[in-house]
């Protein structure tokens, strides 16, 4: 059976199963892309032959070498405008949308000069998700709010939603329809919550076991009706919204009760976490419960949580305090 997903297509098929029992096996060759003097919370998104990488208040484009292993050392952009850290951004209809610790978020064109920058919220933007010419953002002042992303429109607010809880992660439907927000989890409610995009109507929550403090570092739908989170207690949640709101279909548990940064998935059996102890990167196998491989990218006394994680068909790119390494299966 396949195990690394869609995106695998395009490979030929002798080294498809080639690439594709590396990641099985584990077997794979380690490398590091960027090096920085200063502590980052580094965030990433690739896009064709580029990756774009957040350090400090600027965002950074860099173009892949052929061999998907390595950057070119001079940015192909540089995108700035925060006048503080950039905590979050995403890609979308050739634009970066970025949220800040300054309370604002960017709208930067990929292709042009053009930035535009707006105050969003009261405290730092920790997250911001962007699909259908709508912008959703999430932060540290208890509130996620929905924004056009129209150029005529930068700015002006749809929606604010009253969460009563910091606001780490956001995520909207492949539908367009809705968006989920992960909290801190310090009040009496799931830190996981589904919204109307329209209305800005909570319209349901998810699970209802969430120790106090198990706040909600990173969600991603997987489709219309699946999801997957993590965060501070240790696990990985498989939702199925067809199934049922109150319990998660499958959970994975951090062995070494590290809190999980992020998470990644091939859409089809792969995902990877990051964990917030010595850059350990997990792979699992999400039909079975163990952990398949672990790579501890740092050692004391730098150790550092992995911030960011980022797949492509033959190589992880992980983006940590001081490094993006990168963990390459097509020549281990």
């Amino acid at each position: 059976m396949q195990f690394v997903g869609p995106w695998m297509a395009s490979v030929p098929v002798k080294e498809r199963v080639k690439v594709s029992q590396n990641w099985r096996l584990g077997r794979c060759q380690q490398g590091i892309l960027l090096k920085w003097k200063c502590s980052q919370m580094p965030w990433m998104q690739l896009e064709g032959d580029s990756l774009y990488i957040s350090q400090a208040n600027f965002i950074l484009a860099y173009q892949f070498r052929p061999d998907g292993a390595s950057l070119n050392r001079r940015p192909l952009g540089v995108f700035a405008g925060h006048d503080e850290d950039v905590c979050h951004f995403v890609l979308a209809n050739s634009h970066i949308i970025s949220a800040g610790g300054d309370g604002k978020i960017g709208v930067h064109k990929i292709h042009s000069t053009f930035t535009v920058k707006y105050s969003a919220h009261e405290q730092e933007v920790n997250c911001v998700d962007c699909k259908g010419g709508i912008i959703v953002s999430g932060s540290r002042d208890r509130t996620a709010k929905v924004w056009p992303l129209a150029s005529g429109r930068l700015g002006q607010c749809l929606h604010t939603i009253q969460t009563e809880d910091r606001v780490w992660s956001i995520a909207i439907s492949p539908l367009h329809s809705s968006f989920v927000t992960g909290t801190a989890c310090c009040g009496h409610f799931s830190p996981l919550r589904i919204w109307d995009l329209n209305s800005g109507q909570l319209m349901t929550h998810l699970g209802g076991d969430f120790p106090p403090g198990a706040g909600v570092l990173d969600v991603m739908y997987e489709s219309p009706s699946t999801l997957l989170s993590c965060g501070y207690d240790t696990y990985v949640r498989y939702w199925d919204l067809r199934a049922s709101v109150r319990k998660c279909v499958m959970e994975w548990e951090e062995p070494h009760d590290s809190t999980l940064y992020c998470l990644q998935t091939d859409g089809n059996h792969l995902l990877a976490t990051g964990s917030s102890y010595y850059g350990v990167v997990r792979l699992w196998d999400r039909r079975q419960r163990a952990c398949l491989h672990a790579f501890p990218l740092t050692s004391t006394p730098l150790s550092s949580p992995v911030y960011c994680l980022r797949f492509t068909t033959r190589h992880l790119y992980a983006a940590l305090s001081y490094n993006l390494h990168g963990l390459d299966f097509q020549t281990p």
